[in-house]
């Protein structure tokens, strides 16, 4: 087996068609226009407007944040393969998208944990809401989240980046991810496959327990409600984070639940495709649509641009 040296990958990215190319690209481009926009008007507005200084906001905007860095780190370089028809990426650019992805991946889990603990508190213990939910303890824990995620990801990176590739280059993905790379090296790769599968089940046991339980909670304390009216408000500010936990959990699960499965390869391709373009388009609507602050932040920001323009 010959030993050398690799710099640079070649992506195969879905298809070689190049008609459902072209019907990618448009989806993928339209996609992520709207996913950064979308997130970035959520960003734009919790800094502008006074009424969403408060943690739920504060935590969302992080999310937000966190949504356009994901989907960066994949979507242009990809419209870019299927533009140019350029598939190759260098080792360095392949393992900084390896490294900002999972980072932002693995974070996004612990973020969404800690804003149940903020609907756990908001719900259960009301009275002690804003003492509990400090600004300090909100900073507090985003800072937690980033530390969390990248304990969790620096082992396997640094094996990551110890991977010998001897006879292909080639990364049957439409990004670097460690699985494709793992498949293509030539060295021994059981010990980092345990770790990648202990690290991703660690992450998800631990914030899916949090969620959980946070919910649990939260849903006794809502039954107790004497009125109907008090237990669909209670209902609508959990709703929208309980269709994200869903999503975000049941597309992982499924992903990585059987990592070992090449004939799951194309389908698991697909749905990391929707994690990275998908997923982060439908969250800023999935949290505004139902939120009459943002809708209102939005309208009332609309009105002052509209009045500064006229000026």
């Amino acid at each position: 087996m010959k030993n050398y040296t690799i710099t640079t990958f070649v992506l195969l990215g879905l298809t070689d068609d190049p008609e459902l190319q072209v019907l990618i690209f448009i989806f993928l481009f339209l996609a992520y226009i709207l996913s950064v926009t979308g997130n970035l008007t959520i960003v734009t507005l919790t800094f502008v407007d006074s009424h969403l200084k408060t943690p739920m906001y504060f935590f969302l905007k992080n999310f937000s944040f966190l949504e356009i860095s994901l989907t960066s780190s994949y979507i242009p370089r990809y419209l870019y393969s299927i533009a140019t028809g350029d598939k190759v990426i260098t080792y360095n650019a392949c393992f900084i998208q390896v490294f900002i992805s999972d980072l932002c991946g693995i974070t996004e889990f612990y973020l969404l944990a800690a804003v149940s603990f903020d609907r756990y508190v908001a719900i259960c213990k009301p009275l002690h809401y804003v003492t509990i939910m400090s600004s300090r303890v909100c900073r507090i824990l985003i800072i937690s989240c980033w530390m969390a995620g990248l304990c969790i990801l620096i082992p396997p990176f640094i094996l990551n980046l110890n991977l010998k590739f001897c006879d292909s280059n080639r990364i049957d993905h439409f990004g670097c991810d460690a699985f494709p790379l793992v498949e293509i090296s030539c060295s021994d790769t059981w010990l980092m496959e345990q770790i990648v599968i202990i690290c991703a089940v660690l992450t998800l046991n631990m914030t899916l327990t949090f969620v959980v339980l946070s919910y649990a909670h939260i849903i006794k304390t809502i039954f107790r409600f004497p009125s109907v009216q008090q237990r669909k408000k209670a209902f609508s500010t959990c709703s929208s984070h309980m269709i994200v936990v869903s999503l975000t959990y049941g597309t992982c699960i499924f992903i990585y639940m059987n990592p070992t499965a090449k004939e799951e390869v194309t389908i698991k391709k697909v749905v990391s495709l929707l994690i990275f373009s998908v997923s982060p388009t439908l969250n800023p609507f999935i949290y505004t649509l139902r939120n009459n602050q943002v809708k209102e932040a939005f309208k009332d920001s609309i009105k002052r641009t509209a009045l500064l323009s006229t000026k």
